[in-house]
């Protein structure tokens, strides 16, 4: 996300510094953007108070991306989830006050938690499962960082926006954290079993990381914005298992799907979360958000890129 968001900034017209730790993302996902150069990179955590100070110097616009990333590093790690979003969100935040930026603040559907009452809107109730669960860190971090923001814009003024990204997929994507596409799509073009978890019937709706990110940009200029939330992401819901099918089909692979249980894929007393739809009215109105890509076609340009990584040859997008 932060390398497509930094990507579109540049063709914008824009600087852009980036703050990364690197635990999850590669120097290489930076050096794919054209124009690449043009780009400062700080090496390091936003936990980092100096470092994040030192990237922040001179900027009015801030997108804080920083978070643990998929299911099994959030299970694996709880409390640096939630100290990411917390500690992380708060730091940035004050700095943002203290320089008179705008921020746009990541956060995630899984703020819903198990409310099954689809489309989920921005105000729908949070269900969640026992605090005593590691599975549950970082919804709870991530509602943790939207409070902060919303205080922050409460009752220091700071131009803040958060949008809540349902699944989001694109080039650059890796699969070993949990994401689930990139995974089927890697295992297809590999020859290997699509492992699915569970039964396969919970259900997802996929959005391409190039409708998304303008829409962020959009989103942190939008004065009708400030101090909300905003859902973004498709609409085009789709069972897990039906998405392994379709994933062997554009791949013409001869690959067959098994099925792993959540217990052996995340530990012990693992929940899944049985649908996650978004209701994206609001993201209409404010910014005529409207995602154009079909899941077909975002599954065949996955393959391609899949495809062109294993041959060495740079995916097209």
């Amino acid at each position: 996300m932060g390398s497509h968001l930094s990507e579109y900034l540049l063709s914008q017209g824009h600087e852009v510094t980036v703050l990364d730790d690197l635990s999850t993302g590669t120097r290489e996902n930076l050096t794919a953007v054209p124009g690449h150069g043009s780009v400062g990179l700080v090496e390091g955590s936003v936990l980092d108070e100096a470092t994040l100070a030192r990237a922040m110097d001179g900027m009015d616009t801030v997108f804080h991306l920083a978070s643990a990333v998929g299911v099994k590093l959030v299970v694996a790690d709880p409390l640096r989830t939630i100290e990411t979003s917390v500690r992380g969100t708060r730091l940035v935040m004050e700095k943002a006050l203290e320089r008179g930026a705008r921020v746009l603040v990541t956060s995630t559907s899984e703020i819903y938690g198990k409310n099954g009452a689809v489309p989920l809107g921005e105000e729908a109730d949070r269900v969640l499962g026992s605090p005593l669960r590691s599975r549950w860190s970082y919804s709870e971090g991530k509602a943790m960082e939207e409070l902060i923001a919303r205080t922050y814009w409460a009752e220091h003024g700071v131009p803040v926006t958060i949008a809540r990204l349902f699944n989001t997929v694109g080039p650059r994507q890796t699969g070993r954290y949990g994401m689930v596409l990139p995974r089927f799509v890697a295992q297809a073009v590999a020859g290997e079993a699509l492992t699915v978890y569970g039964d396969g019937s919970q259900t997802r709706c996929f959005c391409w990381v190039g409708d998304v990110v303008p829409a962020l940009v959009g989103l942190v200029g939008c004065e009708g914005a400030r101090g909300d939330a905003v859902n973004l992401g498709s609409t085009d819901e789709v069972t897990v298992a039906e998405l392994a099918a379709r994933v062997v089909q554009a791949t013409g692979s001869s690959s067959e799907v098994v099925h792993m249980p959540y217990e052996e894929a995340y530990g012990e007393g693992f929940e899944e979360i049985p649908r996650r739809v978004p209701d994206i009215t609001r993201a209409r109105e404010l910014i005529g958000f409207e995602p154009r890509t079909s899941l077909d076609e975002i599954i065949a340009r996955l393959v391609d890129g899949a495809r062109g990584s294993r041959s060495g040859k740079a995916p097209t997008v």
